[in-house]
């Protein structure tokens, strides 16, 4: 598997990106989605990476910075035919390193509820993620979880 910075231009990191994004809205209720476009996951505060094998796109995920040592995970997914073979745990583990590189002590994340959300909330558990409160600009409701670790 091989982990590279950026490649947002990629028409399959575009559809991957688009299914992410009509997949969450589905899952959804109405208010409570709150992924990054395409335009705000290629700010200077976000480093977003992909996954690949050969030519074919595994997944992608992205590490925005919040300031004052906290960052954000955002736009974790896995292409479906890449499912169970590991490939959210290594963008997860790629992405806390390079916020220890970046000086980042405390990652947070926002997530859903539901059965949609059960792989995501599995994994970030078995990465030492445990729930908190709402962080940077979000605020409580019934569906959005919040989770966070030190780093």
């Amino acid at each position: 598997m091989d982990l590279r910075d950026g490649q947002l231009e990629h028409p399959a990191v575009v559809a991957l990106l688009r299914e992410h994004f009509a997949g969450m809205l589905a899952a959804s209720p109405p208010g409570t989605c709150h992924f990054l476009d395409l335009a705000a996951l290629a700010a200077p505060e976000v480093t977003f990476v992909t996954a690949w094998e050969g030519e074919t796109l595994l997944g992608c995920g992205a590490l925005k910075a919040l300031g004052d040592g906290h960052g954000e995970l955002k736009s974790m997914r896995t292409a479906a035919a890449a499912l169970r073979r590991g490939v959210a745990a290594a963008i997860l583990t790629h992405l806390i390193d390079r916020a220890r590189a970046a000086g980042i002590t405390r990652l947070s994340l926002e997530t859903g509820t539901g059965p949609a959300f059960a792989a995501a909330e599995a994994l970030y558990l078995r990465h030492g993620f445990t729930p908190c409160g709402p962080f940077a600009d979000y605020e409580a409701t019934e569906f959005n979880r919040y989770m966070t670790r030190a780093l």
